[in-house]
């Protein structure tokens, strides 16, 4: 891959691929709404685009290139846990996809491709299904579930289209409010998470693995196909925080069972195979050792540079049972 167009470069996921395409040679035009978000990545083969949603129609005067690899779109308004039940903001994250591939048409890039979340394999349990059990991470499923369908079929006959679908992401750089981070900022502050029973099927990908996921996409993805980014075999949730639990902080108590678990799966529809199949890439990391560097960033970002303010604050809220699962 020779030239990139990324969108969301400022932001975990799409920060972490541009640092690897860089890495690897390719010249990225990140785009994203501010020159600060952007700065991690200045270098001899990063061209900085500053362009909202609004201005996605005017990328190509923005970027002169026209003989550019793939176009991968990760922007995506209020990220996950602040607005997931707001359907005015996610619904407006669906429309810009369809702004996001018109560019990428309009600039003549080879490929579209789009970041999904695990979570429409919910909404497709739901369609499938008489499920009554929903949750507001539904209206952002569904905002995903609706920009997949709007590119895919936008990209018909027009452009190679393929979209990655990601589970529970962890790593540095990610200062949201997902499960993982309070999770582990719980343990290295010695308090005893409230979980589910967890017996459920689970996925947490870190990410490197994301990133090298999405890279391989790019080049070798089938036209036309989604993609699960994520392990290959499976686990249980309980499992997954055990683990965690032992890495981090093995004396404290994990309290399983306190809350029940909502999410509606049916894992059969999910091929754990394919990306490997058809790219030959399969999440690699150590998970010891991918734990131990994320709890360390974590324990830095939240404790030394807020003097445990920020810290303290993910910890109350995941006691509490505010916090993005």
């Amino acid at each position: 891959m020779k030239k990139a167009i990324v969108t969301g470069a400022g932001g975990f996921i799409g920060g972490a691929l541009t640092e690897l395409l860089l890495q690897k040679g390719t010249t990225v035009y990140g785009v994203d709404i501010s020159e600060r978000a952007l700065e991690r990545h200045a270098g001899q083969n990063f061209i900085p685009v500053i362009a909202d949603f609004s201005k996605y129609h005017e990328l190509h005067s923005m970027i002169s290139d026209r003989d550019i690899d793939v176009f991968y779109h990760f922007a995506w308004q209020g990220g996950f846990e602040k607005s997931i039940g707001d359907y005015r903001l996610q619904l407006e994250n669906a429309k810009a996809c369809g702004g996001a591939i018109t560019a990428a048409m309009s600039v003549g890039c080879r490929k579209f491709v789009n970041a999904g979340t695990y979570n429409q394999y919910e909404i497709t349990s739901i369609l499938n299904s008489n499920a009554d059990n929903l949750r507001p991470t539904c209206i952002y499923s569904a905002a995903k579930t609706a920009a997949n369908i709007i590119c895919k079929t936008i990209a018909s006959h027009n452009i190679e289209y393929c979209a990655g679908l990601i589970p529970m992401p962890y790593g540095e750089y990610n200062r949201s409010m997902q499960l993982p981070n309070v999770l582990m900022l719980s343990l290295l502050r010695g308090v005893s998470p409230k979980l589910v029973e967890g017996n459920n099927w689970y996925d947490m990908v870190y990410i490197a693995d994301i990133a090298a996921a999405f890279e391989a996409i790019g080049e070798r993805g089938k036209s036309g196909c989604e993609y699960y980014i994520g392990h290959r075999d499976k686990r249980t949730f309980k499992d997954i925080v055990t683990e965690i639990g032992n890495i981090i902080a093995p004396d404290v108590d994990l309290k399983f069972g306190e809350y029940v678990e909502t999410k509606v799966f049916d894992e059969s529809i999910i091929d754990f195979d394919k990306l490997y199949v058809d790219t030959g890439y399969e999440c690699r990391t150590d998970f010891k050792e991918s734990i131990m560097k994320t709890a360390q960033w974590l324990r830095s970002e939240y404790s030394a540079k807020t003097g445990g303010g920020g810290y303290n604050r993910q910890v109350s809220l995941f006691a509490s049972g505010k916090a993005a699962a």
